[in-house]
C-alpha cells in the first residue's frame, strides 16, 4: 500500500468514526425512533416529537443525509428507510447495532485512562466504563439471548435434555444485564436458573430486566465461589471469560461447583485458530474490542492472565486444563453472530 492509498484508508476511517458517533448522538437523543415511529420530519418537527435544539437537528438531519442514512424529499423532510430504522431502532433484531455505537463512544470517553494504563501497565475497569459499555453490551446481546439462544441449545440434544429436566439447576456466571439468564429461564421453565455476577450495577439491571420480562430468575453480586460445591446441572459463562483478570480461578470454581456429568458451557467470541495478518474483518473487530474496552479491564485487577477478547481455542483449552478439565470441545451451534460455544470436558 503506497501513501496515496494508505492516506485514503485513514480518510475514509474517520468518515466510519464520524458515522459512528453521529449514530450514537441520534439514538441517545430519541431522534431514529421518532423518524420509525411517525414518519419524516422537518428539524422543527423532529425537535418537537423527541425534544432537542432545532439548530443541532438540522445539522444532524443534513449530515446523516449526506452520508446516506437518511434521504430527504422534495418538502424538505428527512425520513429513515425502512432497514436503517431495524438497525438502529429495532431492539428484537439480530441486526440491531445502535448499541455498537454507544459503545464505541462509551470507550472513547475513556481515551486518557487508556493512554494511562497502556503506559503503565495498568487497566481501566468495567465500572470506570460506566453505563454506557455495561447497557450497550447487554442491549446488542440481548436479541441473541432472546430469539436465537433457545434453538441453539435445542438443537445440542444432550445439553438440551438435561436442561429440561424438572429442578435442573443452571447457573450463568458473569451474566451482566441478564438477558441470558432470562432466555435460559424462558426456554427451561422446568430449570432453576441463578445469575452471578461481579459487578454491582450489573446484577441490579438484571434483577430489572428479569422483573420487566416476568422472568424468574434468582441474581447474586459475586464471582464463581458462590455457588459452592456439586450443586448444578449446568453452567454457563456467556461472553465473560476473556473479560476475567483470573479465569483459570473462575473454572476452578466452575469445576467444583458442576455436579457429576453436569454440563459446563463457554460461549466466547469466534476468535481464528492462530494469529494471522492482515486478519478478517471479525478479527478486526475483536480486536479493537479488545484494544478499548476488555484487555484493559481484565487488566485492572492484578496479578492478571491478560486474555484479552482475542481468546483462541488453544488458550480456553489451556485455561480449562489447568482448573481441571480433561479438554474442550466446540458444540455444533453455527451462525451465532461473533461468538462459538465450547464444552468444558468434565
Amino acid at each position: 500500500m503506497n501513501t496515496e492509498e494508505f492516506a485514503d484508508r485513514v480518510f475514509r476511517s474517520a468518515l466510519g468514526a464520524i458515522e459512528i458517533l453521529s449514530i450514537h448522538l441520534g439514538d441517545r437523543l430519541g431522534w431514529y425512533r421518532a423518524l420509525a415511529a411517525r414518519g419524516p420530519a422537518t428539524p422543527a418537527e423532529l425537535t418537537a416529537r423527541a425534544g432537542g435544539h432545532e439548530r443541532y437537528a438540522r445539522e444532524w438531519l443534513e449530515q446523516q443525509a449526506a452520508c446516506g442514512i437518511l434521504t430527504v424529499g422534495g418538502d424538505g423532510r428527512f425520513a429513515l428507510p425502512a432497514g436503517a430504522a431495524e438497525v438502529l431502532t429495532d431492539e428484537s433484531s439480530l441486526a440491531y447495532l445502535a448499541p455498537l455505537a454507544r459503545m464505541l463512544a462509551g470507550a472513547a470517553v475513556q481515551t486518557p485512562a487508556l493512554l494511562e494504563a497502556y503506559r503503565d501497565g495498568g487497566g481501566v475497569a468495567w465500572e470506570v466504563f460506566g453505563p454506557d459499555v455495561r447497557e450497550s453490551q447487554a442491549e446488542m446481546n440481548r436479541p441473541w439471548f432472546e430469539h436465537a439462544l433457545p434453538g441453539a441449545l435445542a438443537g445440542v440434544t444432550d445439553l438440551d435434555a438435561a436442561l429440561r429436566r424438572p429442578g435442573a439447576r443452571v447457573a450463568d456466571v458473569g451474566c451482566g444485564g441478564g438477558w441470558s439468564s432470562i432466555a435460559l429461564a424462558r426456554a427451561y421453565p422446568e430449570a432453576v436458573v441463578e445469575g452471578v455476577d461481579v459487578d454491582a450495577p450489573s446484577i441490579e439491571l438484571a434483577a430489572r430486566n428479569a422483573k420487566e420480562a416476568g422472568a424468574e430468575v434468582a441474581f447474586h453480586h459475586g464471582d464463581a465461589t458462590l455457588l459452592g460445591e456439586d450443586g448444578y446441572d449446568a453452567i454457563f459463562a456467556f461472553e465473560c471469560l476473556h473479560d476475567m483478570s483470573r479465569p483459570v480461578e473462575t473454572l476452578t470454581a466452575i469445576r467444583r461447583a458442576i455436579r457429576p456429568g453436569g454440563a459446563v458451557v463457554v460461549m466466547d467470541e469466534a476468535a481464528a485458530d492462530s494469529f494471522t495478518a492482515p486478519a478478517d474483518d471479525t478479527e478486526r473487530l475483536l480486536y479493537g474490542f479488545s484494544l478499548l474496552i476488555c484487555l484493559p479491564d481484565g487488566m485492572a485487577h492484578q496479578p492478571s492472565a491478560g486474555t484479552g477478547t482475542v481468546m483462541r481455542p488453544d488458550t480456553l483449552r489451556r485455561y480449562a486444563v489447568e482448573a481441571g478439565f480433561r479438554g474442550i470441545e466446540v458444540l455444533p451451534i453455527e451462525d451465532f453472530g461473533f461468538w462459538r460455544f465450547y464444552r468444558l470436558l468434565t
